[in-house]
């Protein structure tokens, strides 16, 4: 965009050390300066919102499109080709789609997320996270992520797409390269690269499992997937592998990140972990006040699709904003005491899922497994608490998570 449109830039840069440690102060810094900032540090130049109500508004109106992967993945390949491939499904992920593709498509993929279909899997995630939970029994201490934040979304994403002979050293290494990718605010060619080789052998996989499910259909989501397409709902090629892939993709990692710092964030506040010792029944709130005090996705794109005027400053066509969905979680204005985790909190839900059209498809499956597992864990080890009060986070802007969460399972004797 002409520059002399750009207001000027924040004074302090906005992706650091401290930053990826902790955000929130930034946040802060950025919300009370202004309702909305130019940075360079997002994606070649993107508008930042940071207020509550800013952020809702850009996730439902459609002024702000979806589909804005194009220039994300050109820009790494100059005039090349090399990431065609990549950008053809890349691009076909529900997620970059707007209407008419996306509600068409987002119909199909819902008769998986019926609530009756994923009661249905409630037994097999029971039995996933108490079988993983027996590997930290009699140790003093375990690693969560590696026993439990990392494998459990593994299994329960898998059993939900019908998929039975899926290395899940390999579905780990594909997803990191896409979260590589999709979480850089400035991807490198070889991050691109490396994210097209993993997308492209995602494709591949669900091509064999395609076929399989077109001659022995299951009661699974492949399953109705290919009997979509052969309605004609859904269309073959690029639209459904796209799909399929980021299926396997985004049911791993926002789980798995929910998982981790929520865990850690309960532990690092006592009162909280015994308030739901004594009441239990506040499970389900305290998961969403999880979810709002430490977001798995920080943030999230769109690309402005007419000319329009958001807080005096003119947006143009093709603008890149970037609704940072943290600092929205922590707005003053929306929450009381936003920085302040309270499981009995009654303010509103929080945009960690979403909002509009795009709001997270697989939530109800996302709360269900971390219900599942903070009450067994409540359940068998009552003094469960931190071993390290700082524990090693990714170094992802877009995704809080963490790589290891070591606990002690009992109080030291």
């Amino acid at each position: 965009m002409n520059a002399d449109l750009r207001p000027p830039a924040p004074a302090y840069p906005i992706i650091d050390a401290a930053f990826l440690a902790n955000p929130y102060p930034t946040y802060d810094a950025l919300r009370e300066a202004g309702a909305i900032h130019w940075s360079e540090e997002f994606f070649g130049g993107a508008w930042l919102v940071t207020r509550h109500a800013d952020v809702e508004l850009v996730l439902r109106d459609p002024r702000f499109s979806a589909q804005r992967t194009g220039a994300w993945v050109k820009d790494r390949e100059e005039t090349s080709g090399e990431l065609s491939g990549f950008q053809q499904l890349f691009a076909r992920a529900l997620l970059f789609l707007d209407a008419p593709d996306h509600p068409r498509i987002r119909k199909v993929l819902h008769a998986g997320f019926r609530m009756d279909v994923l009661q249905r899997l409630v037994p097999h995630i029971e039995q996933a996270v108490t079988e993983l939970l027996d590997q930290g029994e009699g140790a003093d201490c375990f690693d969560f992520i590696e026993t439990v934040a990392r494998p459990l979304p593994v299994r329960v994403i898998t059993r939900l797409l019908g998929i039975e002979n899926l290395q899940y050293d390999d579905f780990m290494a594909w997803s990191e390269d896409l979260a590589s990718f999709i979480g850089a605010p400035q991807p490198t060619r070889g991050q691109a690269r490396r994210a097209q080789v993993s997308l492209l052998a995602m494709s591949r996989y669900f091509e064999t499992l395609l076929e399989q499910k077109r001659q022995t259909p299951g009661d699974d989501l492949t399953s109705r997937l290919a009997q979509a397409e052969a309605r004609g709902e859904i269309q073959g090629g690029a639209e459904l592998l796209a799909q399929c892939a980021m299926l396997l993709f985004a049911g791993f990692e926002t789980t798995r990140h929910l998982l981790g710092s929520g865990l850690q964030a309960l532990l690092a506040h006592p009162d909280q972990w015994q308030r739901l010792q004594q009441a239990p029944e506040l499970l389900p709130g305290a998961v969403r006040e999880l979810l709002r005090f430490d977001s798995p996705v920080q943030y999230t794109g769109r690309r402005v699709s007419t000319d329009l005027v958001l807080h005096g400053q003119q947006l143009r066509r093709g603008d890149l904003v970037v609704p940072l969905i943290g600092a929205a979680n922590r707005d003053p204005r929306r929450y009381a005491q936003p920085d302040v985790l309270d499981i009995t909190r009654r303010d509103g839900s929080s945009l960690s899922f979403g909002s509009g059209p795009h709001v997270c498809i697989g939530a109800a499956l996302t709360l269900m497994e971390a219900e599942i597992v903070f009450q067994q864990l409540l359940r068998r080890w009552p003094e469960l608490s931190l071993v390290d009060a700082t524990p090693r986070r990714i170094t992802n802007p877009l995704y809080r998570g963490l790589v290891t969460l070591p606990l002690r399972c009992r109080a030291p004797a």
